[in-house]
């Protein structure tokens, strides 16, 4: 991957999105992007996808899953009736089949890697950067450099010097995009349960850190914790805790904040 000017053959220039046909309506991701990619010349191929970016509170963390050479067939959880119950998209599955893929994706895939940005960070430097730090981190710490990377969507995130396949629907096609959405998922919402016992009436174990009713009713009698993100719009909705308010200043660059 010293090369950065050019395309691997087989992946999409920066932007780009392959829709191929029938792309969003398949449920259960197989291997057929990353064999596509591997015949294409890259060895190891991993898959990107990130949970928490609507979130009031906690971080954004993105995995990158790196297929197994091949790769071989995604593994499957036993299901109602006989039926198999096949790795897709996380929000697909019951929270009980993603902790089950949880445990046994690390031993199908050749590795894994997640990477977080916090709330401080996303109200330094806005989300698309803490995204993109966040994808950066983790797929510098898997185990084999990848010399390809699926995206989930029509946009290019990571910029060089990653060689990127965009893909609309990834996370229900592309086994390793799949693979990391479910580990994502898993990951996040341990960490944002562990935080629950300090902040009881957030009830981060049950939303996440995304907006409810219950998070929004805390807010107006407590204000926001410390991993809360104070950049975000909510905070106006709140008269008492408006003056919280982060903003970057568009003149000063991306990382300067005003309390306004």
């Amino acid at each position: 991957m010293e090369d950065h000017g050019d395309v691997l053959p087989g992946t999409a220039p920066a932007g780009a999105a392959s829709a191929e046909a029938g792309g969003t309506a398949r449920r259960a991701a197989d291997g057929g992007i990353e064999r596509e990619l591997h015949a294409a010349g890259a060895e190891w191929v991993a898959g990107v996808d990130e949970v928490g970016r609507g979130a009031w509170a906690g971080p954004v963390v993105v995995c990158a899953a790196l297929a197994m050479p091949g790769p071989p067939a995604p593994p499957e959880l036993p299901g109602r009736g006989g039926r198999p119950v096949r790795l897709t998209d996380s929000k697909l599955l019951t929270a009980a089949h993603r902790a089950a893929f949880a445990e046994v994706l690390p031993g199908w895939l050749a590795g894994y890697a997640i990477g977080e940005s916090g709330p401080e960070e996303i109200d330094e430097v806005g989300m698309t950067e803490a995204l993109r730090r966040a994808a950066h981190r983790a797929l510098e710490a898997l185990p084999y450099r990848p010399d390809a990377v699926i995206l989930d969507g029509r946009h290019d995130f990571l910029g060089v010097p990653w060689r990127v396949r965009c893909v609309v629907g990834a996370d229900r096609r592309s086994v390793t995009v799949a693979a990391a959405s479910v580990l994502a998922k898993v990951h996040r919402d341990r960490l944002m349960a562990g935080l629950a016992p300090e902040h009881p009436a957030f009830g981060f174990d049950a939303n996440a850190g995304y907006p409810s009713p219950e998070h929004r009713r805390a807010l107006e009698e407590l204000g926001p914790t410390p991993h809360h993100r104070l950049s975000w719009s909510y905070l106006d909705d709140l008269p008492r805790w408006r003056h919280l308010r982060k903003r970057r200043d568009p003149l000063a660059g991306s990382g300067q904040l005003t309390l306004l």
